[in-house]
């Protein structure tokens, strides 16, 4: 069997069915995610070991295929033509091969096209700062940040930096300079490359993950030292996020990361895809800006408060999850299950439908 000719057929199939992602396994069927739905191609037959094999022979490299091997699982980028990129993840599952492959589009959507407010345009404009982008995985936190640096990229002369791994978008240098690094291919890790930032004349810097107290520490650091600075956390609410990011730090040096965060935080947008009644996936959203009651409450420990300030202050932005979920209901957009299955509070929700 041609196993590139396979996976060309396969990947074309998902982009040609505006699917999101790819599962790939011994003894299965393909299979596709569509709006969040998985669908089993079944005009393909179940793949054997070969097929798997010859598969992964086509979308790893040399370097990749080794660490697969030897690790039993790689993360990896693969390029499909000039169509669209892929994110995968190589593991074994009970002894076979398997693969999960998240499809990047080439083209950066807008902030429009995405269904995303208008505010977090004011983000790329920033001078310096800490923005985090925050939600499950596979709710488009990298694709909400990729816009906001083709935004950056478009309008401002700049010299942005990204660390990744891997890859997602590639980006197409225009009035800012982009010099993209890969984990394991371009540097060694995180922590190493955005302490190299320090010394490449860097004006905004995208971290694919917060990972560790190292990496959180690096980044916080070049925010407050003049840097625009972009990033994500899997958590669920702004607050959530920043007592994730308190709390991987040992207790003697919280209060010190506590006073850096509320003076280098830009603000902290949490996003969900939700299936839409017309079909396909539309987002709801939390957006916190820091202000000066916001920044007292973490520097206090007082974060419990802060769903309070997003509710109060709609005024200079900020958006509390449930309204944006109230307003997707009343627009025809979701129905009301699917607002009470992504609510963090749906008490506070059944109030506003």
């Amino acid at each position: 069997m041609d196993h590139s000719k396979l996976l060309d057929e396969l990947l074309e199939t998902v982009a040609k069915e505006g699917g999101s992602d790819l599962h790939l396994s011994e003894g299965r069927h393909p299979v596709i995610r569509v709006a969040g739905f998985l669908i089993p191609l079944i005009k393909w037959q179940p793949l054997t070991r070969s097929d798997m094999e010859g598969v992964l022979s086509v979308l790893l490299s040399a370097a990749n295929k080794k660490e697969f091997l030897e690790n039993k699982e790689v993360d990896f980028g693969y390029n499909y033509r000039d169509v669209a990129r892929f994110r995968g993840n190589a593991f074994y599952r009970l002894g076979k091969m398997a693969v999960a492959l998240r499809l990047i589009p080439r083209q950066i959507r807008t902030l429009e096209e995405l269904n995303l407010p208008d505010i977090l345009g004011s983000f790329a404009k920033r001078q310096q700062g800490f923005f985090l982008c925050v939600g499950p995985v596979g709710h488009g936190k990298s694709t909400t940040l990729a816009t906001l640096i083709e935004m950056i990229n478009q309008a401002r002369l700049e010299h942005v930096v990204t660390i990744e791994d891997p890859i997602e978008y590639i980006f197409e240098p225009k009035k800012s300079i982009i010099d993209q690094r890969e984990v394991k291919i371009d540097t060694m890790d995180f922590h190493r490359a955005l302490k190299s930032v320090f010394r490449e004349d860097v004006d905004v810097l995208m971290v694919g993950e917060m990972r560790d107290p190292e990496t959180i520490a690096t980044a916080v650091t070049a925010a407050e030292t003049g840097h625009l600075v972009f990033s994500t956390l899997h958590t669920n609410t702004a607050a959530q996020t920043i007592d994730r990011i308190v709390d991987s730090f040992p207790a003697d040096q919280q209060a010190q990361i506590r006073i850096q965060l509320a003076g280098a935080l830009a603000g902290v947008f949490s996003q969900r895809l939700i299936p839409r009644i017309s079909g396909g996936l539309i987002p709801a959203y939390e957006l916190l800006i820091n202000n000066t009651a916001v920044a007292n409450l973490i520097r206090e420990r007082r974060t419990h408060e802060i769903n309070t300030v997003i509710e109060t202050s709609s005024g200079e932005g900020m958006v509390e999850l449930n309204r944006s979920l109230a307003s997707l209901v009343q627009r025809g957009e979701i129905t009301v299950e699917s607002a009470y299955m992504f609510s963090t509070n749906p008490k506070i929700l059944e109030k506003m439908l």
